[in-house]
């Protein structure tokens, strides 16, 4: 288990989703909100509010909280100022962390963050302290049944993608930044919506954690995950699949 998927496969265990489904809908609620606010309440205009409600929808957002939310900001709603703020450090190990937060009080989320880092054995840096050991990718995840390796590889390129990493359960695409609108649009009209998209930092190496270690690390993503203000976080870690199976037992 290893590179930025690591955390995405991680937050699926045990019915991880399930148990923070109100609180990953109230993050694309508010990623909805944001976008529509930033723009033109209408995603076939207004790129960012497309991309937030595909990603709504793959994570089974229900149609009428995400038609509610752009009504919120389209009838004048008054939206919270939020802005993007990235937190950079090192967790356990030494393993390089990035958390992406969307805060309306920067000095609440820095002292929250901080302090996760620093009560399970890491400590917060300075903006570029670790993001140049990561790459910044667009991701597009579809199931591996969708179409066969070979299939999905010539489809992706023929889009404007980099790569295709294909395993026994799904099929990750991977894209410039720039090409994300263009390659995400191609890909949906030829294989519908995909289960998981968005901007992703791409860990070059990674480094792996003992048992011990790897415990650690993922008690600092929870804690970082139920912030509230937490949109997501990447680390170059890995973790063997028979500490994953001890960790996750139970």
């Amino acid at each position: 288990m290893a590179g930025h998927s690591q955390f995405k496969n991680i937050m699926h265990r045990k019915g991880a989703q399930d148990k923070k489904r109100a609180k990953i809908f109230a993050r694309h609620t508010r990623e909805i909100m944001v976008a529509a606010r930033s723009g033109m309440p209408d995603p076939e205009q207004n790129s960012t509010l497309r991309n937030a409600i595909i990603a709504a929808r793959a994570a089974n957002m229900p149609k009428d909280n995400i038609d509610r939310a752009v009504k919120r900001v389209a009838g004048g709603e008054e939206v919270a100022n939020y802005e993007d703020v990235r937190y950079e450090g090192y967790g356990p190990a030494g393993v390089a962390v990035i958390v992406d937060a969307s805060t309306d009080n920067r000095n609440r989320t820095a002292s929250e963050v901080r302090t996760a880092f620093a009560k399970l054995g890491g400590n917060l840096g300075e903006t570029g302290s670790v993001s140049f050991m990561f790459d910044r990718v667009g991701s597009i995840t579809y199931p591996v049944d969708v179409a066969d390796a070979d299939a999905m590889f010539e489809a992706a390129v023929e889009a404007g993608a980099e790569n295709v990493e294909s395993t026994d359960d799904d099929h990750e695409i991977i894209c410039e930044p720039g090409d994300f609108a263009s390659v995400r649009d191609a890909l949906i009209e030829k294989f519908g919506a995909p289960t998981e998209l968005g901007l992703q930092w791409k860990p070059q190496n990674t480094i792996a954690l003992n048992e011990d270690q790897a415990s650690t690390m993922l008690k600092l993503i929870d804690v970082l995950d139920d912030n509230d203000d937490v949109q997501s976080v990447s680390a170059n870690f890995e973790i063997d699949d028979e500490i994953m199976a001890k960790l996750t037992a139970g």
